[in-house]
């Protein structure tokens, strides 16, 4: 046997134990993480990895353009700003004023029917299908007890004393960590795991809820398994993707279909993975700074939505929205790992998108990447 037939052979040997090893541990998660991410050339997830996953489709229904402005990208990007657009491999840059488009401009080979993956910006749009689901009935209340819903957490102990509300708060005491970069950590496992109810309901709560924010990506998706129980319950037996559908995306006329991860098992990724492109992202900002209606037409009820961007417990934390009431001018946002954003600035009537592959991890996103985002913004539409 050659030296190279000798290498190819202990190459192959190695990856059949390596697989083995896997499924034998319980960790077939990695084999999938595997092919989907590390095997492509990317450390983490990526915007465009939708076609590597199932997924369950969000249609939409008379679609409908967002007018431009008749100052459409009047004003050419500031050199400084195209460069750190380019650098960090951004996909697009949007800014909304007064519901028409006044800038646009996409980078990097993307367009304006690029769908790529919204990450945890997906978390913002969970709660407010959590705020229509209340005020159809489906849910009590925010107040409600999870173990309604989640009886597998009815004999924890801080788990039967946790409330949706807390969930989506990021305080509900489920014990977790955060990470998206070690290829053990459990947010890898969530993402590709085959069944990620079995996963997180086999979990645990280890903190007092209401006591202890750490973000958790966990905790939405613990939602999003709620949020289906609860609209079965209720005899509306939908897939929580067809029921955005039917409440956000028909309502906004968005201007194309979207899709969303979904596990083996058929159940949204709600933690993440929304994919759609950055018009169709605006307008989900464009539904909270109009409280919630769309066209004149309640969409979520406005009360929700103004629950969701008070600080509760953080003061850069809502129900699922990032809070920069501080800055100035003071804004909100939707945030997803490698800095897509969707920000609303209401003083302004105006909502500011940014998409990328990667964004500047030496600037802190809250505290500063966001608010230049906003600056830069303000400065094109003045």
């Amino acid at each position: 046997m050659t030296i190279i037939k000798r290498i190819v052979f202990a190459l192959v040997l190695i990856t059949v134990c390596a697989i083995v090893l896997a499924y034998a541990t319980g960790n077939s998660f990695l084999i999938t993480a595997m092919q989907r991410t590390y095997l492509q050339g990317n450390n983490t997830a990526n915007i465009n990895d939708y076609t590597a996953f199932d997924y369950h489709n969000i249609a939409t229904a008379e679609p409908s353009l967002l007018p431009n402005s008749a100052d459409y990208n009047r004003s050419p990007l500031e050199t400084s700003f195209r460069e750190e657009l380019e650098s960090y491999k951004s996909a697009a840059f949007l800014v909304v004023k007064d519901g028409e488009v006044q800038v646009e401009h996409y980078l990097n080979g993307y367009d304006d029917r690029s769908k790529t993956n919204s990450f945890s910006m997906a978390k913002t749009v969970t709660t407010m299908l959590i705020g229509i689901a209340i005020e159809e009935g489906y849910i009590k209340s925010l107040e409600q007890p999870i173990t309604d819903f989640l009886p597998e957490f009815a004999d924890d102990p801080l788990g039967q004393k946790a409330t949706i509300g807390q969930l989506s708060l990021m305080n509900s005491g489920y014990e977790w960590t955060e990470h998206y970069y070690s290829p053990f950590s459990p947010t890898v496992e969530l993402l590709y795991g085959p069944n990620v109810e079995e996963f997180l309901l086999g979990g645990h709560f280890s903190a007092e809820p209401g006591t202890f924010w750490e973000y958790s990506s966990a905790s939405t998706e613990i939602l999003g398994i709620l949020l289906k129980r609860a609209l079965h319950a209720g005899g509306k037996m939908v897939t929580v993707a067809e029921y955005l559908s039917e409440k956000i995306w028909q309502p906004l006329q968005m201007n194309d279909n979207a899709v969303w991860h979904t596990d083996d098992s058929g159940q949204e990724l709600t933690f993440c993975c929304l994919n759609t492109n950055a018009r169709n992202y605006a307008k989900l900002g464009m539904l909270m700074l109009n409280n919630g209606s769309w066209n004149k037409q309640a969409v979520v009820p406005s009360h929700f939505i103004q629950k969701m961007i008070q600080p509760l417990g953080q003061a850069y934390y809502g129900y699922s929205t990032w809070l920069g009431l501080d800055g100035n001018p003071a804004y909100y946002h939707f945030s997803g790992h490698l800095g897509q954003y969707i920000i609303v600035v209401p003083e302004h009537n105006m909502v500011v998108v940014r998409l990328g592959e990667t964004r500047n991890n030496a600037k802190d996103f809250r505290q500063v990447q966001v608010p230049e985002y906003v600056q830069a913004a303000l400065r094109l539409t003045q």
